[in-house]
């Protein structure tokens, strides 16, 4: 495991382990500001123990990474109206107000104050947080580690054996598979011959049709017959 100081020489180390802010609260309580969220500058330094010139100082010297991970300047109405967030949302949990300076506000989140924790020096409480944080991550790396030797060898005997039975049921398939041809060559058969009987019957349904019309169409003709029998028979008479 790396000794604490290399967080503060690594940048790639540092961003490796930047999602763990639990560990700030391990250390010591973090005071946020009403909101629940930031910390100015005077909250940071309070935390770490150290004057805010110190803070200053690590913000001119990794401006850039800090303010990747969260750090933020507002001022005014962006000021005015995080102010009157804060001084709503205030509780009794939490007494402390937001700054009245009508100039500009230097924020902090979580995730920047343990960005600033792994680039303090001269800080005891930024040293153990260093501390708490590989100690976290090493633990997490050794609940997560790859599986033994044991392991392996058990997994790859569940493997060969699940080969094997992939293998045997290929043989089964290739069994089945002159079967399944001629069930579906059968299939082929009736279903030709269950076309050609539907061809049948609308022929045959087509004839009865026309042979209907006929039918309608002859008695229609000896209606007319009929009629001009009585006809004559009336005038005969």
């Amino acid at each position: 495991m790396p000794h604490e100081i290399a967080l503060t020489e690594s940048r790639t180390l540092r961003e490796s382990v930047m999602d763990r802010v639990e560990v700030l609260d391990k250390v010591k309580a973090l005071t946020l500001l009403p909101d629940g969220i930031h910390l100015t500058t005077e909250g940071v330094a309070a935390y770490f123990e150290i004057h805010k010139e110190a803070v200053h100082s690590v913000v001119r010297r990794h401006r850039e990474e800090l303010s990747l991970n969260g750090m933020v300047s507002v001022q005014g109405s962006d000021l005015a109206a995080l102010r009157t967030v804060n001084l709503t949302i205030r509780s009794a949990e939490r007494s402390l107000t937001f700054p009245q300076t009508q100039g500009k506000v230097r924020l902090f989140t979580r995730r920047t104050v343990l960005n600033v924790a792994m680039l303090l020096r001269d800080s005891d409480i930024a040293r153990r947080v260093r501390s708490h944080l590989l100690d976290a991550e090493e633990s997490f790396r050794g609940q997560h580690q790859g599986p033994s030797a044991e392991e392996f060898a058990a997994l790859d005997a569940r493997l060969c054996r699940v080969e094997a039975r992939v293998a045997e049921v290929g043989a089964v398939l290739q069994e089945l598979g002159p079967l399944l041809n001629r069930i579906m060559d059968r299939l082929d058969r009736v279903e030709r011959r269950v076309d050609a009987t539907n061809r049948v019957l609308a022929a045959l349904a087509d004839r009865v049709h026309r042979l209907g019309a006929d039918v309608r169409r002859l008695d229609h003709r000896v209606g007319r017959i009929e009629q001009t029998l009585r006809r004559q028979a009336l005038r005969e008479s």
